[in-house]
């Protein structure tokens, strides 16, 4: 059943996807500071890194719907591009611009530690992607094809549930290899910095392939395959790349 908005009082209500982000950045801040003592790294600089992902995840995921969703409408209506509440995000958008940022940020205050800040980041980024689609499950978006399984809703692949499911797997899979010692991992890549969120990238990448195989509604002007698909085989190789570098398995 769709929940596109939540009551508050008579005639005042609010976007269930933004409370439901809403409170996806307030659990990853939270997590986040905890988890950056436990890894003795900076909360400082952890908490200004939160606040960069922030902001370069709303103004990319924002400008990938803008420029290659709908391009012609917002032309037309250049005044609609800060009618953000109106829904209008692109979720490798927004995490792209915000891997981007953060790299950069990190090269300029703690270059020896950067992978360390990735891995730092891998489960709240996985956990806040959950949530996210919670919200885009309640909203009605991201919808799938026809379907007639009994698990369908409102006649429609749960697509939003396909993503969940699956990230839940990887979350559970990279906080299991994150609770391993780095000398204890068998694959020689897996003792290195970095490698929980390579393996979190892969393992997201391949869920969003199956999530976009079932998704049936507007994705842009696709080459074969959808943009966002196009992406996930980029990122999965880009990750298997910087994994195994200067490490070949055992």
């Amino acid at each position: 059943m769709l929940l596109p908005n939540i009551t508050i009082l008579p005639g005042f209500n609010i976007p269930t996807y933004f409370l439901v982000i809403s409170f996806a950045v307030c659990v990853a801040l939270a997590w986040i500071y905890y988890r950056a003592s436990r890894f003795n790294l900076s909360r400082t600089i952890a908490l200004d890194l939160s606040l960069i992902v922030m902001v370069a995840s709303f103004v990319g995921a924002r400008l990938f719907h803008i420029l290659y969703e709908n391009f012609d409408y917002y032309r037309e209506n250049p005044e609609r591009v800060f009618y953000f509440w109106e829904g209008g995000f692109v979720y490798y958008g927004g995490a792209l611009l915000a891997a981007f940022s953060a790299a950069i940020f990190l090269y300029i205050k703690s270059p020896k530690n950067l992978e360390s800040y990735f891995d730092l980041f891998a489960p709240v980024m996985s956990l806040s992607y959950i949530l996210g689609r919670v919200g885009c499950f309640l909203t009605g978006c991201c919808y799938g094809k026809s379907c007639d399984l009994p698990w369908a809703v409102s006649g429609l692949h749960p697509t939003q549930l396909y993503a969940i499911i699956f990230e839940i797997g990887a979350l559970i899979t990279i906080l299991g290899l994150e609770k391993q010692k780095p000398e204890e991992r068998k694959w020689t890549a897996l003792q290195k910095q970095g490698a929980v969120f390579y393996i979190w990238l892969i393992l997201h990448a391949v869920g969003r392939l199956i999530m976009e195989h079932f998704r049936d509604d507007f994705r842009g002007p696709t080459v074969g395959i959808s943009i966002s698909s196009w992406i996930s085989f980029i990122l999965i190789g880009l990750a298997v790349f910087l994994l195994t570098r200067k490490a070949p398995l055992r």
